[in-house]
C-alpha cells in the first residue's frame, strides 16, 4: 500500500518550527531578497526590512499586552496585515483573524470567545468595534491602518467613545526590545470555523503545527527560493496566511499578495508578477476557466497550482495555461494535511492523495461505532499525529468540543471517505451533507463538481431532501446561472451527466448561494428552502 514519503522538514531541528525563528534565518540568509510584494500599490519589502519593522511592531504591542494575550485583526488584505501577523508572532502573542464579513452577534462571538487585549483593524470596521457592547470590554488597544483622512477620523471618534485608539503606523516608530523566546507549543493563532451546525469554534494552532503545516505546502509544490507564489485569498484565511505567505517564508521565495481575487485579471497578473506557485480554491477555478481562452493563456510562468480540490476538468485547465503540476490534499485547519499528492504524478480520479504515513495516522471508521471499516468501504476519517504539537491544542474556550472531537484518542475529521487497495485516499462528503438515494450513496461534491461543468453555471450546491415515499432522499440542486439560463437547462444537463441514483428531484435557480462569514455554503438553509418549496 503506498503513502506519501516527499516530505523531509526544511528546518530540521523541531524547536524552530515557529515563526520567529523562521524569520530571523531567513533574514540571515535571504536578507536582501523580496519578501512581501504588494503589487496594487507598488511596494516592496525585502527579508531584512520586515523583520525589522515587524520587531517594532511587537516591541509596540507589548506595551499593551502581555505574552498569550489575543490580538483580534480585521481586514482586507494589505501590507499592515502582514505586518501585524508578524509582530504578534515575534511578541509572543496569538493571533485571531477574523472574516471581513462578520457584524452583529457573528463578531460577538470570537470576541466574547478569545477576550482580546487589542483590536487591530481597517478604518470602515470602526463602526463594528463601536457595536460590540460589554463583548468588548477586553480590548484596551485599538489601532487602525491606514494614513489617510479615513484613519484620522476613525481613530478620533473612536477616541471619542472612549476607546483607547492610535493609527497603525505608529506602531512602526517604535524602539525595538528584547522580544520573548518563543516556544513551539505555544499558542500562534486561533482560526474560526464556520460554525454551520453551531457557534464558530475557535481552533488553537501552536506555532510548531502552523510551521509543519506550511512545510508540508512547501513539499507538495516544490517550492524554491527561485520561485514566486502569489495569493489571491484572503489573509484572514488560514489558505493564504499558512498555505501560501508562509511557505514562501520557509523557502526563502518572493510572496506577492493581491487585495482580491479576479478571474478576469488572473492570466495576466501571472505575467507582470513572474509567479510561478499559486492556489486556488473551489469555485474560483471554474471563474477562470469560463473566462474566454486565448493563445495568451499558455504564454506565462506559472508551473504548479496547490488546489482544494482538483476541479474535474482539471487536465484541461492544466494544458490550458501549461502548467507541470496540479496538486492537492487533504488537510482541516485542526490536523494539517495528512493527505498529499505526489507532484506531477498521476492519479486516480477523485483521490485527494497519500498518507504522510511518517508523520500521522488515519482510519477510516463506522462514524457510531468508531470500529474500523474494510479496505473500499465508506466511513468517517479520523486522524492522530505521530509528532507532538502538529495539531490543534483544541477549541478555544469550548472543553467539551474539544473532547468530543478528540473522543478515543482520534480527532474526528466529519468527513466521509473510503481508501482503495492502492492507498489512495478519497473524500466523498461531509457526513453532514451526506445523500442517500435509489439505494446508493450519493457525494454533493461530486454531482456539484459534474453540473458545474455547464458554461451557464457558475456555481451550484446538491442538498438532500425527504423523500415522498420511503426513508431515503432526494437530491435538490441550487444553481446560480448566467442570464438567459433557466431550470430546465439545468435539469436537461443534470439527467446527461449524472447515473440515474444522482439526478436531483428539484432544480432551483437563485440568485447567490448563502454562505458563513467564511465562505462555505450554509446547506443547512439551503434543505430548509428545499423542503419549503418542495
Amino acid at each position: 500500500m503506498r503513502t506519501y514519503r516527499a516530505f523531509t522538514p526544511t528546518f530540521e531541528r523541531t524547536e524552530d518550527w515557529n515563526l520567529p525563528s523562521i524569520l530571523r534565518t531567513r533574514a540571515e540568509s535571504h536578507g536582501s531578497r523580496t519578501l512581501l510584494d504588494f503589487p496594487l500599490t507598488g511596494e516592496q519589502w525585502t527579508y531584512s526590512e520586515m523583520l525589522e519593522l515587524s520587531e517594532r511592531v511587537a516591541s509596540a504591542l507589548l506595551t499593551h499586552c502581555r505574552p498569550g494575550d489575543r490580538v483580534l485583526v480585521m481586514s482586507s488584505n494589505r501590507p499592515e496585515f502582514v505586518f501585524s501577523w508578524f509582530g504578534i508572532a515575534l511578541a509572543g502573542l496569538v493571533q485571531v483573524p477574523v472574516s471581513t464579513a462578520l457584524t452583529g452577534r457573528f463578531l460577538e462571538h470570537p470576541v466574547r470567545t478569545v477576550k482580546p487585549a487589542v483590536c487591530i483593524i481597517e478604518p470602515e470596521y470602526r463602526p463594528l468595534i463601536e457595536d460590540l457592547g460589554d463583548a468588548g470590554d477586553s480590548i484596551r488597544q485599538v489601532y487602525v491602518m491606514g494614513d489617510g483622512a479615513d484613519t484620522a477620523a476613525a481613530v478620533r471618534t473612536l477616541n471619542d467613545g472612549g476607546h483607547h485608539a492610535t493609527p497603525f503606523g505608529t506602531l512602526f516608530d517604535a524602539d525595538p526590545i528584547r522580544l520573548p523566546s518563543i516556544s513551539v507549543r505555544d499558542p500562534a493563532a486561533i482560526f474560526f470555523t464556520s460554525g454551520t451546525t453551531g457557534p464558530a469554534k475557535g481552533v488553537v494552532m501552536p506555532h510548531a503545527q502552523i510551521a509543519f503545516f506550511a512545510d508540508e505546502l512547501v513539499s507538495v509544490t516544490r517550492l524554491t527560493d527561485h520561485d514566486t507564489y502569489m495569493a489571491c485569498n484572503p489573509l484572514f484565511h488560514g489558505n493564504a496566511q499558512f498555505l501560501a505567505a508562509y511557505p514562501a517564508i520557509i523557502a526563502g521565495a518572493r510572496f506577492v499578495l493581491r487585495e482580491r481575487f479576479s478571474a478576469s485579471n488572473w492570466r495576466n497578473w501571472l505575467s507582470e508578477s513572474g509567479v510561478t506557485v499559486t492556489n486556488l480554491m473551489g469555485a474560483m477555478f471554474d471563474f477562470i476557466w469560463k473566462q474566454p481562452a486565448t493563445p495568451e493563456d499558455i504564454e506565462n510562468p506559472l508551473r504548479a497550482i496547490f488546489s482544494i480540490p482538483t476541479p474535474v476538468f482539471g487536465a484541461g485547465f492544466q494544458q490550458r495555461f501549461g502548467i507541470e503540476a496540479l496538486v492537492e490534499a487533504y488537510g482541516m485547519t485542526e490536523v494539517s494535511m495528512p493527505i498529499l499528492t505526489p507532484y506531477g504524478e498521476p492519479r486516480p480520479v477523485g483521490s485527494c492523495g497519500l498518507l504522510v504515513d511518517e508523520w500521522f495516522e488515519v482510519r477510516i471508521v463506522d462514524s457510531d461505532t468508531d470500529a474500523e471499516v474494510p479496505i473500499g468501504e465508506l466511513g468517517e476519517l479520523v486522524i492522530r499525529p505521530k509528532e507532538p504539537w502538529t495539531t490543534t491544542s483544541g477549541y478555544f474556550g469550548m472543553p467539551d468540543r474539544t473532547v468530543e472531537a478528540f473522543r478515543n484518542l482520534w480527532f474526528h475529521t466529519g468527513d466521509q471517505a473510503r481508501r482503495d487497495e492502492d492507498g489512495w485516499l478519497y473524500f466523498v462528503d461531509r457526513l453532514s451533507d451526506a445523500i442517500r438515494h435509489r439505494g446508493e450513496n450519493v457525494s454533493s461534491y461530486e454531482v456539484e463538481q459534474a453540473v458545474a461543468e455547464h458554461p451557464s453555471v457558475i456555481e451550484c450546491a446538491a442538498v438532500s431532501v425527504p423523500a415522498a415515499e420511503g426513508t431515503e432522499d432526494d437530491i435538490a440542486l441550487f444553481v446560480v446561472v448566467h442570464p438567459g439560463t433557466d431550470a430546465e437547462t439545468v435539469r436537461q444537463w443534470a439527467n446527461q451527466v449524472l447515473p440515474a441514483f444522482a439526478r436531483p428531484r428539484d432544480v432551483h435557480v437563485i440568485h447567490e448561494l448563502p454562505r458563513t462569514p467564511s465562505g462555505k455554503v450554509k446547506k443547512v438553509e439551503l434543505r430548509r428552502a428545499a423542503g419549503a418549496r418542495g
